[in-house]
């Protein structure tokens, strides 16, 4: 069950930063946050595939017991980049459209959520 935590601090934090964009552009949260997150709950959702396949072909077979949900380098950096990448390509295909500047706000924000967040636990431990 304490291999599900990080990936669940990692979803709270997705909708956390989607509900922060929305208030900032004095839209409903409630009425179209899943509308909002979904990119990026998919994104996210591919980014911790992506990492348990990286341990499991580096590791061997029994990666899925000795991951490390909590781990900067690879799991934070790819988490990152899928739900950043993910999420933009996802926002562009159902016509939700991007922008630059969003891309940037987007990019640094989920850093800061999605790796901050394990950084400061290495840190601490």
């Amino acid at each position: 069950m304490k291999k599900f935590v990080p990936f669940v601090v990692d979803v709270a934090l997705v909708v956390v930063f989607c509900a922060i964009g929305r208030r900032s552009h004095d839209e409903s949260i409630g009425a179209g946050l899943l509308r909002t997150f979904w990119p990026f709950g998919a994104g996210l959702l591919l980014g911790w595939v992506i990492s348990l396949a990286v341990a499991a072909g580096r590791e061997g077979a029994s990666a899925a017991q000795r991951f490390d949900g909590r781990a900067v380098w690879p799991t934070g950096v790819i988490v990152w980049l899928s739900t950043l990448v993910g999420g933009m390509l996802l926002r562009v295909v159902s016509g939700q459209g991007i922008a630059f500047s969003f891309v940037l706000v987007a990019a640094s924000f989920l850093a800061l959520f999605v790796v901050g967040w394990r950084a400061a636990v290495q840190v601490l431990r």
